[in-house]
């Protein structure tokens, strides 16, 4: 059975999607010139913090956020290597993992 606090990591990860295609669009509008790309973006972004105002009914807002921007961010430079020819050093490399792993160390601490 889904619980509130289940059902705030749901809506969490649906407001984590929304960013990321929000983001991945942003780089597709060629600086908001682009019609649809742009409209993606600002959709995606208006529906991403929709779902985590509702993720923050349940979700402490210390541990969505750090959650919504390190995953988010995380998401993106990995896109970024894979999809749009971004190079991946070993600086990036690390980066990617100290936001992982300090969204872990969050989790880990608590909600209090």
């Amino acid at each position: 059975m889904c619980t509130l606090v289940h059902m705030g990591y749901l809506l969490l990860a649906g407001a984590i999607a929304a960013e990321v295609c929000a983001t991945t669009a942003m780089k597709y509008s060629d600086g908001f010139s682009r019609l649809w790309p742009s409209l993606l973006t600002v959709l995606g972004y208006i529906v991403s913090f929709g779902l985590l105002a509702q993720t923050l009914r349940t979700v402490a807002v210390g541990t969505a956020y750090a959650i919504w921007a390190g995953v988010g961010t995380a998401a993106i430079a990995g896109i970024g290597v894979a999809f749009l020819g971004e190079g991946l050093t070993a600086a990036k490399a690390a980066g990617i993992a100290l936001i992982i792993i300090g969204v872990v160390v969050l989790n880990l601490g608590g909600s209090h």
